[in-house]
Formats: C-alpha cells, sequence, structure tokens
C-alpha cells in the first residue's frame, strides 16, 4: 500500500456505497487485500504504509499496537459484511500483504482469514496467500498457515547477493528464501512465489544472472521481477542525491528484464503479466489477475485500498487512526472517488495491457487505434492476437509498456 493517499471526497461514517456499485456485482469476483502495516526494519527503498515499532512508540498508545491488531482488522471484515449488505458472492481470493505479515503470530493471520470466511464463505478453489519475510518463519510456522486453509506463499527475496540486499538494507541472508521455498512446499503449499528486484545500485550483471539461477533453483512455481524504483522521501533516494551510491539507468533496467525473461522462459516459466512469470495456469496469482481485470476487492487495514462496482477508496493510513475509527464504529475511510465510463476504460486499458490476454481493441477510440497500428508495424504488438480483436505486447513491447498505454488510452 502507497504511503501517500488521493485526493477524494469524503466517506460517510457508515462506510455506506451508493447503489449503483453493487448493480451487477454477482457477475463480478470479490476478493479481500489484507494489509499488515508492521515492519522490523524499514528497508531503504520502500515507500509503502508500514511502520517500526520505534514509529510506533507513543504514536497511537494500545491501539496501534500489533498485538491486538488482527482482531482489530477483523472489526473491518464485519463491517465489510454490514456495507455489502445481502451480497452474495463467495470470496475469490485473499491476499495478507504488508509490510511484513508474519511478524504477527500465524495464528492471528488465519484468524483475519477466518473473519472473511465467516463472513462472506468462500468460493471453490479459493486462492488465500500471504506475503512473508524470509527471516520470519519456519517450518512449524509455515505448517500453521497451511492447516489454517493459506495455500499460497510469497517469499520477499530480493536477490541472492549479499552486497545487493545490503543496499536495499534487507535483513534476510542469501540462501534463506530458497530454503523457505523448500519448508513450505514440506508444509503442503502448492503454490509459492519469490519476488525479485532488478537494477539495485552497485549490481552488475551477473549478480542479477546469479538471483535468478538462485530463485529457479529453489523451484517456485511462480517468480516476480520488478525494477527497482527510486521512490522520493526514501533512505535510498537520499543516499543517491547524496552521492552515496549510483542512480541505475534505463538502459540496465532494459537489460535486467530481457535477462529475466531468457532466464525464466529457459526454465519452463511462461510470463503472463510484464513482471511475472508462473509454470503454469494454476500458478499464476490469480489475486493480482482480479486487480488488473478490474474487479471488486476490499482492501482491509491502514492505508489499504478498495474497489467496488467503480466506487475506490481508501482508510487512513497511521494504525492508531484506523482502530480508533473502527473502535468508535465508524468508517475508517480516509476517502473515495466514484469513477466514471471513461475512468474505467481507460484503467481497464492501462492494467489489462500488462497481461498475456491484452486488451480488447474495441476499447480504443480512433487514435488510440491509430496508436495501435504504429505500435503493431514497430514490433511492439504481436500480429496475431491483432487480428483476432487483441492488443498484445511483444517483447520489445514490454520494455516499452508505459509508453505504448499512454498512446492507447488517446
Amino acid at each position: 500500500m502507497p504511503s501517500v493517499l488521493p485526493d477524494g471526497e469524503p466517506m460517510p461514517e457508515d462506510g455506506s456505497l451508493p447503489a449503483s456499485a453493487l448493480e451487477g456485482a454477482a457477475d463480478r469476483p470479490l476478493a479481500f487485500y489484507l494489509h499488515v502495516p508492521y515492519c522490523a526494519t524499514r528497508c531503504g527503498y520502500c515507500d509503502f504504509n508500514t511502520y517500526t515499532a520505534t514509529e510506533l512508540r507513543g504514536s497511537g498508545g494500545v491501539l496501534a499496537s500489533r498485538d491486538n491488531y488482527a482482531a482489530t482488522l477483523a472489526d473491518e471484515v464485519r463491517l465489510a459484511r454490514k456495507v455489502l449488505g445481502d451480497d452474495p458472492r463467495r470470496v475469490s481470493t485473499v491476499f495478507v500483504g504488508g509490510g511484513t505479515p508474519t511478524l504477527l503470530a500465524a495464528s492471528d493471520l488465519v484468524g483475519m482469514v477466518d473473519a472473511v470466511r465467516e463472513e462472506f464463505g468462500f468460493a471453490d478453489g479459493a486462492e488465500i496467500t500471504t506475503e512473508a519475510n524470509p527471516e520470519s518463519v519456519n517450518p512449524e510456522y509455515l505448517a500453521e498457515l497451511r492447516a489454517g486453509g493459506f495455500n499460497r506463499v510469497s517469499f520477499g527475496m530480493q536477490s541472492a547477493r549479499q552486497h545487493v540486499l545490503k543496499i536495499l538494507d534487507r535483513t534476510h541472508t542469501p540462501g534463506r528464501p530458497e530454503a523457505c521455498v523448500a519448508e513450505a512446499r514440506a508444509a503442503g503449499f502448492d503454490h509459492v512465489n519469490l519476488d525479485l528486484i532488478y537494477g539495485t545500485p552497485g549490481e552488475s550483471d551477473d549478480d542479477w544472472r546469479a538471483s535468478l539461477a538462485a530463485a529457479v533453483g529453489a523451484g517456485p512455481d511462480h517468480v516476480s521481477a520488478y525494477a527497482l524504483i527510486i521512490e522520493e522521501g526514501t533512505q535510498l533516494a537520499r543516499r543517491i542525491r547524496r552521492g552515496e551510491v549510483p542512480m541505475t539507468d534505463d538502459d540496465v533496467h532494459a537489460d535486467r528484464y530481457l535477462i529475466a525473461d531468457s532466464v525464466l522462459t529457459a526454465a519452463g516459466y511462461s510470463w503472463y503479466e510484464v513482471s511475472n512469470w508462473a509454470t503454469s495456469d494454476a500458478g499464476r496469482c490469480a489475486h493480482n489477475e482480479l486487480y488488473w481485470r478490474g474487479a471488486d476487492w476490499w482492501g482491509a487495514g491502514p492505508g489499504a485500498h478498495s474497489h467496488v462496482g467503480g466506487v475506490r477508496w481508501w482508510n487512513v493510513k497511521h494504525p492508531g487512526a484506523y482502530a480508533a475509527a473502527l473502535a468508535q464504529g465508524r468508517s475508517p475511510g480516509a476517502g473515495r472517488e466514484l469513477l466514471t465510463a471513461e475512468d474505467r476504460r481507460v484503467e481497464r486499458i492501462l492494467l489489462e495491457l500488462r497481461l498475456r490476454e491484452g486488451v480488447p481493441l474495441s476499447l480504443l477510440r480512433p487514435a488510440g487505434l491509430a496508436a495501435a497500428r504504429e505500435a503493431l508495424a514497430k514490433g511492439l504488438l504481436e500480429r496475431e492476437p491483432y487480428g483476432a480483436g487483441q492488443a498484445v505486447l511483444t517483447q520489445p513491447g514490454r520494455l516499452l509498456a508505459d509508453g505504448v498505454v499512454r498512446d492507447l488510452v488517446d
């Protein structure tokens, strides 16, 4: 969850939604994102809405404590049930993110998921995921998660090289994420992801190849690889501005992406979203696919964002303010916006173009169609899907995805 909230209109105190938000809801999947805002330390590149114990001390008191956080978040799940009323949908996916969710006891994470199960129920084959810091879990912890209904886990690996991890302020030791994959498999998890970051200052091509080799060798069925983005206000941004570490340029990012795609494809992974590869359709992250396809999701937790039927809203950022609102029977929503038909059209293009299936050409206007024809001529879109009415990025197109999508939304 980003640390800066957008502007918007006030959220009703009871969290109620316009009647239009639930029109046709039965035809859309429903997901839950559960945000855990706690971290043991702050990574130098992180701009998410997270807090260390030191940052929370004296700013929210017991209300900001992680000891009773699971019960507080369950209160928001119950609020969601009230707001959505007699909505008959069962939940298709749950994703517990952070922060570091696994700083909480495994029983707390299970309890949060149980609150969703009790209020809404789960669809057949529902995907239940948690993010995990490699140093914050062990075989017993993972076994408790699996017994409690989790069936997917995502470990933050970032790199296999110690000097790269040090620049990122990551505290786990090289080799630990790979061991976690084995422990998760032993606990009964069929679906395991490793998150990687490329383009860290001081990282070489060989370092990146070593990280990819280590990730592939661990045997997860999903790998995410993201270019490092230097966010203003972070410690890493300040270090770069002072000249302590070099800035990585876009050409290096492009080279690292091509290396990732080559290595992962050779190892049996297929890209299904610009930054994500899986060994099978079953290994794809169903929760993220719902985001990319504009489904409905309720984001519970400080700073969490939600979207239901063209209404998007976001919660207050601070854990103390979040807990106080729920304790007083109020929605923790800080603001919301009602998306227009044009907003939703543009968002579909922005998000669906990133997917392997692409975006329907029928969503494009004349200027966008002209841009699509030009992108096709430049080799940025695949010819066969284009002929079938879909705009699908080629590998060169993926490298230039942001530029392509800007042209297509015109």
